[in-house]
């Protein structure tokens, strides 16, 4: 046993503090969930070079999703020609025996009692619709005549369609309790799954992530709904992928038709059958009637894709060395599974986040021996940050999108699958960044939950970690420079050779030793160092960036720089 949960007083956590196995006390909070076009607009399903092709599809990957529930006999939890789990599967169902099957093969419920009253029925019947929604997302079976109202008809599919879908009900419709995720997420690892799907917002849940890591279970986590405020992003650990949110390429147009006859587009998910588009009085300076238009489902929209307006940004309030969120992926209207046996489109991190468990999933079944970091540098080393017009990728006032809003970029599946180079570590890596962060012992001891003296390792500045990302912070009146050493493996052709490119703004100059890093062999190493220098005034935050390019292979590093 590892830990426990209890209600208990404060001179009670006091007296337990004095027994020799004591590490650490966490009070027990109250999180909030964050609340089919995207295989196509993500690549996943071109014919002939597509990522389901060279993964199967995720055949064989258990997705764990700490949710609401799931919805039993949803047709997303289809299994027709789905194989039997893996034998390493330990999990259990603790629904009626028909129905879990080889699709939806495990499902638990977590809630507990509050210690007043119970707050939920405790099964893993999801009441809600957001645990249905996020876990047909990530590895939904293929639905026909899939639609909303009408609206995005077509098949639905997950992500990964082949992978299996084990459920961990943490959350009602209320509250989602800091106790039932963490004994959720160990029993997750315990029974074997590859990837964990987390679309809450709960930072101090690290402590349970670290030990999946460590196990090397996959995370993907939503970033929070609290943009555009900046520091608003949420599970920002660094050994978790955090992903924010953007829009696709599809919309759902409908547009006010005024008396004088001009049209003011927008969208709109409404469209009763018993409307008309009759004029009717509009009270408006200038305008005496109007009407609604609406067009239906369009693709192929400009500017696409764009990030979400509510998509929590950085700089992490914890980890401000540590570029967050790292990811953004498609989180705007998305349709998916609800608990009414039919379909939703919703918005959220929460929907963008199991895009990403889907694609880790695919990734994790084309490269089993790869660790969680390595598909997480291949997530963000590949991702994109130009929209479909060739322009940057916009925010929510069709700026260019900054770092805190996009991370890396936007995901690229087909390419991840493939990024020539990896930034990878192993937990014992994270361990002198803990320290150096300026946690104790017991601390860190807690967290890892091994026994660590911080006293007898080198400690690291964030910066100093192996990340794919890049930040650096660059005090006034300063000529000194900073450099951080990066060491890359080679998971591409085993003879190559990747030549550096480095883009930096005026204010900043930057080298990187060596400028070529040539391979012999699958799985080689080679380390560089990049060092950075002021170049005159200024402050606040300006970006560039690190790439390594072999042919058409490229290896992206955003690069946040801080002048103070």
């Amino acid at each position: 046993m590892t830990g426990f949960a209890a209600r208990l007083t404060p001179r009670e956590v006091e007296a337990l503090s004095t027994m020799d196995w004591f590490l650490h006390a966490y009070p027990s909070r109250v999180y909030r969930l964050q609340t089919t076009h995207t295989p196509e607009f993500l690549g996943l399903r071109l014919p002939s070079h597509g990522v389901w092709n060279e993964s199967n599809m995720g055949e064989g990957i258990i997705i764990g999703h700490l949710d609401t529930g799931v919805t039993p006999g949803h047709p997303s939890y289809d299994d027709h020609g789905m194989p039997p789990p893996p034998a390493k599967w330990k999990g259990r169902c603790d629904l009626n025996a028909s129905a879990c099957n080889n699709k939806l093969i495990g499902a638990r419920s977590f809630i507990s009692y509050d210690g007043r009253k119970r707050r939920s029925a405790a099964t893993p019947v999801d009441e809600n619709g957001h645990g249905t929604h996020t876990s047909s997302t990530a590895a939904g079976a293929f639905v026909k005549r899939a639609n909303v109202n009408g609206f995005a008809p077509g098949v639905a599919a997950g992500m990964a369609p082949r992978a299996h879908i084990a459920a961990y009900r943490v959350c009602d419709e209320d509250a989602c309790m800091g106790h039932d995720m963490l004994a959720a997420m160990d029993a997750a690892v315990d029974d074997g799954v590859d990837v964990i799907s987390f679309s809450i917002s709960a930072d101090p849940i690290a402590q349970g992530t670290f030990n999946a890591i460590s196990k090397g279970v996959f995370i993907s986590c939503s970033a929070g709904n609290e943009g555009p405020d900046p520091g608003s992003v949420h599970n920002d650990a660094p050994w978790l992928l955090t992903v924010g949110a953007s829009t696709t390429d599809r919309v759902f147009l409908a547009s006010v038709k005024l008396g004088n006859g001009r049209n003011l587009d927008g969208e709109s998910l409404h469209r009763p059958l018993s409307f008309k588009p009759k004029m009717l009085p509009l009270v408006y300076p200038g305008f005496v009637t109007a009407t609604i238009i609406n067009h239906g489902t369009a693709m192929h929209r400009p500017h696409s894709p764009d990030v979400a307006s509510f998509s929590s940004r950085g700089p992490s309030q914890i980890t401000p060395g540590i570029l967050k969120p790292d990811i953004i992926g498609p989180g705007v209207n998305i349709l998916a599974g609800w608990n009414s046996k039919a379909f939703a489109l919703i918005s959220g991190t929460s929907m963008s986040c199991p895009h990403l468990s889907g694609i880790a999933a695919l990734i994790k079944k084309a490269h089993p021996g790869w660790s969680p970091a390595a598909i997480k540098s291949a997530i963000m080393t590949t991702a994109y940050v130009t929209d479909n017009t060739g322009g940057p990728i916009l925010d929510e006032l069709h700026r260019p999108a900054d770092l805190f809003a996009v991370g890396a970029g936007h995901v690229n599946a087909r390419q991840a699958i493939d990024p020539g180079l990896v930034y990878d570590l192993t937990p014992e890596d994270y361990v002198p960044y803990l320290c150096g962060l300026g946690y104790n012992d017991s601390a860190v001891s807690a967290l890892t939950r091994k026994p660590v003296r911080c006293s007898s390792l080198k400690s690291i500045s964030q910066g100093e970690l192996n990340y794919p990302s890049i930040s650096v912070t660059l005090p006034a009146n300063s000529s000194t420079s900073v450099s951080y050493t990066r060491t890359v493996t080679n998971v591409g052709e085993p003879k190559s050779t990747y030549t550096v490119k480095l883009d930096v703004p005026k204010e900043v100059s930057a080298g990187v030793t060596p400028t070529t890093l040539s391979f012999n062999e699958v799985n080689q190493k080679q380390s560089f160092s990049i060092s950075f220098r002021r170049n005159g005034g200024g402050s606040g935050a300006v970006q560039g960036q690190l790439l390594w390019v072999s042919g058409k292979l490229e290896v992206r590093s955003p690069i946040s720089i801080k002048l103070e």
